[in-house]
């Protein structure tokens, strides 16, 4: 399905690189068959350098040439691009966004193309990222698994519909950081307790990739894992005690929850 067309990629930066070494990690497209495009000819030299694919600064030649095209600009650029593609893109062309805020229904009302909005986070420049993209109306089962080949390579694609965008972005797209201060807390309450910094680090983020990793393959609830480690009278117990008292389970449940709202009064605006 994907050997057939050829990927334009509209802006050079971390998402973009993140997309690109992935597809290459996975061998998903050739390198001459992804082309990117950014407004720095010294960024476009870079990605091709250091990738193989096709870098430039041209964007109405690159559109013109391209079957796929992942629109990865900041908001502020979107009007602009916006009439650069409706110049550009042949019509039957797949358009995909992961423009934070921008919704279906405002490419579909300047462009004629098959739309996909998607919602990726930071962990795709590992390889294990969690995008999540929603269809739009003319967009084809096609399309679609076209997306989850393309965003798959650099971890995992669900597809949800547009009105889940606030709360994939609650939860999965500031995510991220919720954990990373979790990760952070953790390290240092090892510290705390007599470790070395880097000793700290190492065990309270394997901890948490572990954990991680053991939900995902059991595919057994995090209650139930919870409880197979929780000893009557033992330490886990006692340090869960702390957490509830704390209201530590609340404040995660309310971040998510800020977060979501920020997204829908951001998309509002």
């Amino acid at each position: 399905m994907m050997d057939a067309i050829k990927l334009g990629i509209l802006g050079g930066g971390q998402m973009a690189e993140a997309i690109i070494k992935g597809l290459r990690a996975k061998e998903v497209l050739d390198a001459d068959r992804i082309f990117v495009s950014d407004h720095k000819k010294e960024r476009a030299e870079e990605l091709h350098r250091k990738y193989g694919v096709q870098g430039t600064t041209d964007t109405k030649h690159m559109l013109q040439s391209v079957g796929v095209l992942i629109l990865a600009v900041k908001p502020q650029f979107l009007t602009h691009t916006l009439s650069e593609i409706a110049e550009g893109l042949a019509a039957e062309a797949l358009l995909i966004s992961i423009v934070a805020g921008a919704s279906i229904s405002y490419f579909e009302e300047h462009l004629p193309n098959p739309v996909i909005r998607v919602m990726p986070n930071t962990p795709l420049s590992v390889g294990a990222g969690m995008s999540v993209f929603s269809l739009g109306s003319r967009a084809s089962e096609k399309d679609a698994e076209r997306t989850r080949t393309l965003f798959g390579a650099s971890g995992k694609a669900l597809c949800l519909p547009e009105s889940s965008m606030d709360a994939v972005t609650g939860l999965s797209g500031s995510g991220p950081a919720f954990v990373l201060l979790l990760l952070e807390a953790m390290a240092d309450g090892g510290v705390a307790a007599g470790l070395k910094k880097s000793d700290a680090l190492a065990l309270a983020t394997q901890t948490i990739l572990g954990t991680a990793q053991m939900v995902s393959e059991t595919k057994t609830h995090p209650s139930i894992l919870r409880d197979a480690v929780t000893s009557p009278a033992g330490t886990t117990i006692a340090g869960l005690r702390v957490l509830e008292e704390r209201g530590v389970r609340g404040a995660l449940l309310d971040a998510v929850l800020a977060a979501a709202n920020r997204s829908k009064e951001l998309g509002n605006s």
